[in-house]
């Protein structure tokens, strides 16, 4: 059998939990009737894009090229800022079913390449201009046409005129059901040297808030060899986790708590809240993230300059671990990124491709 169908295997044989990590993050959880809890039920305008930055969900979360566990507690997706753009890029756009001539519509260009019954390997693409992305254009340009009229795309406003454009490819390799290697590659399409911020994020979806859980996870820096950062993950149910993030990239922290203050006008009840990353990168705002190192939400900042048509890889790995063996993994995470590395998220590119043969 092909690695793969091994896998399938054990995964059905209850051997191993192969399928407990994979894409189950959403696209959009804004907007949605998984987050409407209004009297009216108008879920389109009770929890806009606008407020997603920085208002915490309740039932679900969303993000870029995103992964969770299967019950979506602790959540990984990647933000982006190209140095012009109004907001943090962390989630799709999209015109709800007022907004848009024909409908609710995603103004985006995302493309899912590639995936392994199991997500053992997972590759994906986005497309990211590096002018302003317009989210008020076409939301008012959309509105002023009527349904026999062609949608006002993405593409029309000109924004990717001239290649001005990043290929961001994130991918994803399991060498074990919970030890996650992650690959973002970033290209310049465009004529000239280009800065991009570049955002790896890890997160717990709120429940201790609600009625699942009252115990509050933690993520919190931990110091290790030079040439890596690391994140470590608590929560009782999942166990500990290891984010390690290659490089010296700055680590960011607040609390997925919603900004009160933004959104109703009342008192925040933490003082670091979800929008704390893009008030801090877009807004220079240094106070935005607790200087502590703690909380529910992180991510490592990487800023890259490249000349065009270069290109730029990211590598993390998030791994299982045990609070007996905390100690070691970290003495050992300048291996993380050596070679074998290279070999697992080689190995799972060519499994991906052979046809998986089922018995007739």
């Amino acid at each position: 059998m092909v690695a793969e169908n091994a896998r399938l295997a054990e995964a059905h044989d209850g051997k191993a939990a192969w399928r407990k990590w994979g894409p189950y993050l959403s696209e959009r959880q804004w907007g949605t009737v998984r987050e409407d809890y209004s009297d009216s039920g108008d879920a389109w305008n009770y929890f806009t894009h606008d407020q997603s930055r920085s208002r915490a969900y309740r039932w679900g979360e969303d993000g870029l090229a995103g992964f969770s566990d299967e019950k979506q507690r602790l959540c990984f997706a990647l933000a982006l800022w190209n140095g012009r753009d109004p907001i943090l890029k962390e989630r799709l756009f999209g015109l709800t079913s007022t907004e848009g001539n024909h409908g609710e519509d995603v103004k985006e260009y995302y493309f899912y390449l590639d995936s392994t019954p199991t997500h053992s390997y997972m590759k994906y693409l986005y497309k990211y201009s590096q002018l302003p992305f317009p989210y008020t254009e076409l939301v008012t340009t959309n509105r002023q046409r009527n349904r026999y009229q062609m949608e006002y795309e993405l593409l029309d406003t000109g924004i990717f005129n001239q290649d001005r454009y990043f290929d961001v490819f994130v991918e994803y390799a399991k060498e074990s059901p919970e030890d996650i290697l992650v690959e973002i590659t970033v290209f310049n399409r465009g004529p000239e040297t280009a800065t991009i911020h570049v955002l790896p994020t890890l997160w717990f979806r709120d429940t201790w808030s609600g009625q699942e859980s009252s115990i509050r996870p933690q993520l919190k820096r931990v110091k290790v060899a030079a040439g890596v950062a690391a994140i470590a993950a608590s929560e009782p149910q999942l166990g500990e986790f290891l984010l390690y993030c290659e490089g010296s990239p700055e680590l960011l922290f607040t609390e997925n708590s919603t900004n009160n203050q933004r959104i109703f006008g009342s008192p925040n009840a933490t003082l670091y809240v979800k929008d704390a990353f893009h008030s801090y990168v877009v807004n220079g705002d240094q106070y935005a993230v607790n200087p502590e190192e703690v909380g529910t939400k992180a991510a490592a900042l990487y800023i890259l300059n490249l000349g065009r048509e270069e290109s730029k890889a990211i590598r993390l790995r998030l791994a299982k671990t045990g609070p007996a063996n905390v100690s070691q993994s970290l003495s050992t995470a300048g291996a993380q990124f050596g070679s074998r590395f290279d070999e697992v998220m080689n190995a799972r590119r060519r499994e991906a491709d052979v046809v998986l043969l089922q018995p007739s």
